[in-house]
């Protein structure tokens, strides 16, 4: 399975921010669409990925506000990207290793979509359980088989 398979179930709803913009401004949007990220584009780039861990972690540092905050000094500057041909197992492993949630997805330069942990694992789980009901039903259709012995013995 490929990345390209979760983006056609998911849809293509992106939400960006520019790094300019305000912090307060991009967690207004966040909890308004109900996302864990926004991508950070500036003049069609990627330039970061800005994460509810980000923004908690400088809510922290400045004293439990957002203040006047920009997105550009928030934002993870080298977030971690993947092709829509890239293996579903492979995504997970790049996600485990930097413990990352979301991921976006990049054709060349063109942002496609955004994948989160969250959707790799529904579709890991539901490929499973694809895969068990095929061999379940392959298992409930198989031909009843003699004895080995049984039928050698009823041939002579």
């Amino acid at each position: 399975m490929k990345v390209v398979d979760i983006l056609r179930v998911k849809g293509g709803t992106l939400f960006t921010v520019a790094p300019h913009e305000t912090l307060g401004l991009a967690v207004t949007t966040m909890a308004d669409q109900d996302i864990g990220s926004l991508v950070v584009m500036e003049l069609g780039d990627l330039v970061g990925m800005l994460t509810f861990r980000e923004v908690i972690a400088a809510i922290v540092r400045n004293g439990g506000t957002v203040g006047t905050l920009l997105v550009r000094g928030v934002m993870d500057d080298h977030p971690l990207t993947c092709t829509p041909e890239t293996e579903i197992d492979e995504v997970r492993r790049m996600m485990l290793g930097r413990h990352a949630r979301y991921m976006p997805v990049l054709d060349g330069k063109t942002l496609m979509g955004v994948i989160s942990f969250y959707d790799v694992a529904k579709a890991v789980v539901d490929g499973q359980d694809f895969e068990n009901r095929m061999l379940k039903a392959y298992i409930r259709d198989w031909p009843l088989e003699e004895n080995p012995a049984a039928a050698e013995a009823s041939k002579l």
